[in-house]
C-alpha cells in the first residue's frame, strides 16, 4: 500500500483509506463512479485538487485489486423502499431525547456518552431545550433531579464512572418519587478502566448499587434504532411511575452506525404540559394506591400542593417519619410501582423454535452477533434459538416458562465471567456473569454462561464456537 500510494501523494498516511476503498470497490463488485460522487461530497468544500488526488487513490486501489486478486464477491444491494436515517447510537438517544419532550438534559463529559450530550447541544435550544453542564457528575445527577421536581422530566448522560458517583443523588429521585432518566453508556472497567472499550459491566451495579432498597425500571437498547426509541419509552415510564428509570447502551453502540427506517413523529410520545391545577382539598403528595403504589404527582406551583420534598423516610403528607409502619410503607410502594409496570410488558419472542437443546440469552448490543450465531448453526440443523431481554427490571413474565423449555441454557455476554476449566474454579467458587446470575435467582434454573471481555464487539464466529462447544455437551437435564 505504501509503494502504490506513493505514485499518488507523497505521504502514503494521507492517501491509504482512499487506496482501500478502492479495493474493497473491485472485492465487492460496488459501482466506483458511486465511489468518486461519495468522495466529490465529503471533500466538497476543499478545493478541486483535493478531490482530484483523492479520486486517484480510489482508483488506483481499485486498479491494483483488479489486476492482484484472484477472489471477488457480489452482493445484491436491496432496494430502499422507504425513508431511512444513518446515525450513531449516540446520535440515536439525542434524537429520542429530542422527540421524547424531555426539556433537560444535565451531564458532565465522560467517554464514551459525551458525543450525545454534544450532539444534543447542537439541536435542543432550537426546540426550547437545554443542555447543562455541571461541574461534575454528583452535581449533573443533582440537578436533573432538580429540573424533574420542578415539574418534567429530565435526563442525565454518563458512562460507568459518572454513574458510580450518582448513585447517592438516583438514591434521592428514588426516595422522592421524582422521574428521572439515566443514560449510561458503558465502558470497560473497574475505576477507570478502558474509557474507549465497549463492556457489559454495570448491570448489577445499575440494578443494586444504591445502599438500601432502591427499585429502579432498568432497560437495555439492542441496536441502534433501538436507542432511539427507548428515550421515549423512558421517559414515559419514568412520568407515570414516579420513579427512576436506566437505560443502558455501551461504547460500541455509541460510535456504530446503522440505517433504520426514518421515525415518523407522533404527538403522544411528548410529555404532557406541566399540571397546575389546583389540589383537591385532602390530597397527600404520597397518597399511594394500594394496589399499584402510584399516586398523584404534586407539582411545584399548584394552588394547595405545597409540601417538602426530603430523602429521609416520610409519611403520606411528605413528613419526616422514623416510625416503622411509615417507613415500610415506603419501601411497599415503592416497590409496588415496579410490579404495576411489570404486568404491562409482554415476554419478548423466542429467535427460533420455543423449545430445543440450547437457549442463548442475551441482553444489549450483542443481539445481531448473537442472532448470527444461532441462525449459522439452526441451517445446520442444530436445536438452537435464542431470547432478548430489553427489560431488565422488571422481567416480563413468561420468561422462567421458555427457559424451562430448553435442554441447555446460557447467557452470552461482554463481561466477565470465570472460566469453569480453570484449575481453582468450581461451583462452590465460581463468578458468573451478572444476567446469567439474575436468571438463575429468579427462575431457580441451571443457566451458564459465557463471556468475553477484550474490549472488542463479540463476534458471530467466536460467540458460534462457544455455542457448538455447549451443544457437545449435551442436555443438562
Amino acid at each position: 500500500m505504501d509503494r502504490e500510494c506513493r505514485t499518488v501523494v507523497p505521504d502514503p498516511r494521507r492517501g491509504k483509506n482512499m487506496f482501500v476503498l478502492g479495493m474493497l470497490c473491485s472485492i465487492y463488485q460496488l459501482d466506483l463512479g458511486l465511489g468518486r460522487d461519495q468522495i466529490a461530497l465529503t471533500f466538497g468544500k476543499k478545493d478541486e485538487k483535493v478531490i482530484a488526488t483523492n479520486i486517484r487513490l480510489l482508483e488506483t486501489g481499485w486498479a491494483w485489486a483488479e489486476e492482484h486478486l484472484d477472489f471477488a464477491f457480489t452482493i445484491p444491494a436491496e432496494p430502499i423502499t422507504t425513508p431511512q436515517v444513518v446515525m450513531t447510537g449516540n446520535a440515536a438517544i439525542a434524537l429520542g431525547i429530542l422527540a421524547s419532550g424531555m426539556e433537560i438534559c444535565a451531564m458532565y463529559p465522560i467517554t464514551p456518552a459525551t458525543s450525545a450530550s454534544q450532539y444534543l447541544t447542537e439541536l435542543f435550544e432550537k426546540v426550547g431545550g437545554l443542555v447543562h453542564q455541571a461541574e461534575d457528575e454528583i452535581a449533573a445527577c443533582a440537578f436533573a433531579i432538580g429540573a424533574s421536581y420542578a415539574g418534567k422530566c429530565a435526563v442525565t448522560i454518563t458512562s460507568g464512572p459518572g454513574y458510580s458517583l450518582k448513585q447517592e443523588g438516583i438514591g434521592l429521585a428514588v426516595m422522592a418519587e421524582i422521574p428521572l432518566v439515566v443514560v449510561d453508556v458503558q465502558r470497560g472497567g473497574p475505576s477507570t478502566g478502558q474509557p474507549t472499550k465497549p463492556e457489559q459491566g454495570d448491570l448489577l451495579s445499575v440494578l443494586f448499587g444504591t445502599h438500601g432498597d432502591a427499585p429502579k425500571v432498568v432497560l437495555a437498547v439492542s441496536d441502534i434504532e433501538d436507542c432511539f426509541y427507548a428515550m421515549i419509552t423512558a421517559r414515559r415510564i419514568a412520568e407515570t411511575f414516579n420513579t427512576v428509570v436506566v437505560v443502558l447502551s455501551d461504547g460500541s453502540l455509541a460510535t456504530a452506525q446503522q440505517p433504520f427506517a426514518r421515525p415518523a413523529f407522533k404527538e403522544d410520545w411528548l410529555a404532557p404540559p406541566v399540571d397546575q391545577s389546583p389540589i383537591a382539598g385532602g390530597a397527600r403528595p404520597y397518597d399511594w394506591d394500594a394496589a399499584t403504589g402510584l399516586f398523584r404527582r404534586f407539582i411545584p406551583g399548584q394552588p394547595g400542593g405545597m409540601h417538602t420534598i426530603t430523602g429521609i423516610a416520610h409519611d403520606r403528607d411528605s413528613h419526616v417519619a422514623y416510625d416503622a409502619a411509615s417507613n415500610e410503607d415506603g419501601l411497599r410502594y415503592r416497590s409496588l410501582k415496579i410490579a404495576a409496570l411489570q404486568r404491562t410488558l409482554t415476554c419478548p419472542d423466542v429467535f427460533g423454535d420455543p423449545d430445543g437443546d440450547l437457549l442463548v440469552v442475551g441482553w444489549g448490543g450483542t443481539k445481531g452477533a448473537i442472532e448470527e450465531a444461532v441462525m449459522s448453526l439452526r441451517v445446520e440443523g442444530h436445536r438452537v434459538s435464542s431470547l432478548h431481554l430489553r427489560f431488565i427490571q422488571p422481567m416480563p413474565s413468561g420468561i422462567g416458562e421458555i427457559l424451562r423449555r430448553f435442554g441447555r441454557v446460557i447467557t452470552v455476554e461482554a463481561s466477565w465471567s470465570d472460566p469453569p476449566d480453570a484449575r481453582l474454579i468450581d461451583e462452590d467458587n465460581r463468578r458468573y456473569a451478572a444476567l446469567a446470575m439474575l436468571l438463575r435467582s429468579r427462575y431457580l434454573v441451571d443457566v451458564g454462561c459465557w463471556t468475553e471481555s477484550r474490549g472488542r464487539p463479540l463476534k458471530p464466529g467466536t460467540i458460534r464456537t462457544a455455542l457448538l462447544e455447549q451443544l457437545a455437551k449435551g442436555v443438562q437435564r
